[in-house]
Formats: C-alpha cells, sequence, structure tokens
C-alpha cells in the first residue's frame, strides 16, 4: 500500500522518515565489565540504526555499503 509505510527516526537528527527511504545501518557495540580483573564479562551486541538520506551521506554511510557490496562480490566471484 502507498503511503502505509511505517516511520523511524534518524539516530543522529531524530527526523522522522518513512523506513523504505531510510538507510539501514548495522552497528556493532562491545561492553566489558571491568579490563582489571580475571573475572572480565565482556558482551557484543549489533544493533540496527537508521539514519535519514542526508545524514547517510553526510556520515559516509553510503561509501562504506558499497565498499562492502565490492568485498562481497569479490568473495562470490573466487569460489
Amino acid at each position: 500500500m502507498r503511503g502505509k509505510e511505517t516511520t523511524v527516526y534518524c539516530d543522529n537528527c531524530g527526523r522522522s522518515i518513512p523506513r523504505n527511504k531510510a538507510v539501514a545501518y548495522e552497528k556493532g557495540i562491545s561492553i566489558s565489565t571491568d579490563l582489571h580483573t580475571e573475572n572480565d564479562i565482556r558482551f557484543f551486541e549489533r544493533k540496527k540504526v537508521y539514519y535519514c538520506i542526508s545524514c547517510g551521506k553526510h556520515k559516509g554511510i553510503f561509501e562504506k555499503k558499497k565498499e562492502q557490496a565490492q568485498r562481497a562480490s569479490q568473495r562470490e566471484n573466487r569460489y
């Protein structure tokens, strides 16, 4: 349906945009409890982040996605 796409908020500027126009980027977050003890507990979490077009362009997300696509195509062509 046209015009019924759910809206998401840009993580950088807070602008409300439709999800199909947003730039989705997967961000990795690492959390550590204490670095100086032996009982160190570390967590790694992946979070999907949405940016508007202008923030995605400003942060260079489009170039990062282009490089990732090139690496993936090179891996596929090797085999």
